[in-house]
């Protein structure tokens, strides 16, 4: 466990509080410690797609980031962090929101590093995407806004983060959902060749890791088809439509976008070093630490990096109040794929 209050100072962040969003209109965020979680009801069912942007979009200095967000739902209500992967931004989450704010809870979401309007603050910070980074920018972020605590919940990056902060800062993390289960990157494990299947799988990974994929991330045009490509793969039963897709895919014209992706591929891989400001993280990291939080894991039937099951294969990780959920007919952006199951997901982890 990391103390919180030691963290900023090791790393050499800072954080700032202002939240407004970008109409101009001012939200005061205030400390959830105290808010009671809704009653554990059924979410209601909604049809994916029944809301299509999110009314209001904010930014917040942030350790190394104006970080841009989405804030729905009361003030005070029990805090609710979705954490999106790659390459989606937060419109995975602009069904599952709203359900969870007509619900009482404050739902935030934020534009992960390199995506959306989430900038660095200095053109001098080095554009890394270590899995600790990445954490430790939500941490961050919880800090500007004054959140002691928060329900996280989160698939692929989102999920990696959102495991992270539960293993290293548990005191921040009431709840947890995560998708594919326990995901913090074992890069020594990632230098051993995995099953053919597997391998096929991400074949990305291996893409970035040449210059032709670097080509391809660092060309706007090219980058916008490639990720378009591997929504249809991973997610083969989701009709999503044009619309859709060009809503996620502004954020992917961040001008940091190609560099955080290359970054963190290439890294899990064992292909760069990290930034040695994360070294003490990541040898945390290494051990593959136990997350002891109340948790309920989700395994998309159809997502193709995690083979739908009981969880039996990650099981051990998780110490505390547990429950495993694997979801029929289902790809890998589950949120916006799923969002009543999700949501209700977050309400019955929150009840754990």
């Amino acid at each position: 466990m990391i103390n919180r209050r030691t963290f900023s100072k090791a790393v050499g962040l800072g954080t700032g509080a202002a939240a407004v969003s970008l109409s101009g209109l001012q939200t005061h965020a205030s400390a959830a410690t105290a808010a009671q979680p809704p009653s554990a009801a059924s979410v209601p069912t909604i049809i994916p797609g029944t809301h299509t942007e999110f009314p209001t979009l904010k930014q917040v200095k942030a350790g190394l980031l104006n970080v841009g967000y989405a804030e729905l739902g009361p003030a005070h209500g029990p805090v609710v962090i979705c954490l999106h992967g790659w390459p989606y931004d937060i419109h995975s989450y602009v069904d599952v929101a709203p359900l969870l704010a007509d619900l009482g809870y404050r739902v935030i979401v934020p534009y992960l590093r390199g995506h959306g309007s989430t900038s660095f603050l200095s053109r001098n910070t080095p554009r890394t995407a270590e899995q600790s980074a990445i954490a430790l920018d939500i941490i961050a972020l919880m800090d500007a806004l004054k959140i002691d605590k928060a329900v996280l919940a989160g698939f692929d990056w989102g999920s990696r983060t959102a495991d992270i902060i539960a293993a290293l800062w548990p005191e921040r993390v009431k709840a947890l959902v995560s998708t594919s289960g326990y995901v913090i990157t074992d890069r020594k494990a990632q230098l051993e060749p995995a099953l053919p299947a597997v391998e096929h799988n991400w074949w990305y990974q291996w893409y970035f890791a040449t210059e032709r994929g670097k080509k391809a991330m660092e060309k706007v045009d090219d980058r916008i088809a490639l990720c378009r490509y591997v929504w249809t793969l991973v997610s083969p039963n989701w009709n999503f439509d044009d619309a859709t897709y060009q809503r996620t895919a502004q954020a992917f014209l961040n001008p940091d976008y190609a560099a955080i992706v290359l970054y963190n591929y290439r890294w899990r891989i064992g292909l760069i070093e990290g930034e040695h400001r994360y070294d003490r993280y990541e040898n945390l990291l290494a051990a593959q630490p136990s997350i002891a939080v109340p948790t309920i894991t989700l395994d998309p039937a159809l997502d193709p990096f995690t083979p739908a099951g009981d969880g039996s294969t990650y099981r051990r990780h998780f110490t505390g109040p547990y429950e495993h959920r694997t979801i029929a007919n289902i790809g890998h952006n589950l949120p916006q794929e799923a969002p009543t199951v999700f949501a209700q997901s977050v309400v019955d982890a929150d009840h754990l």
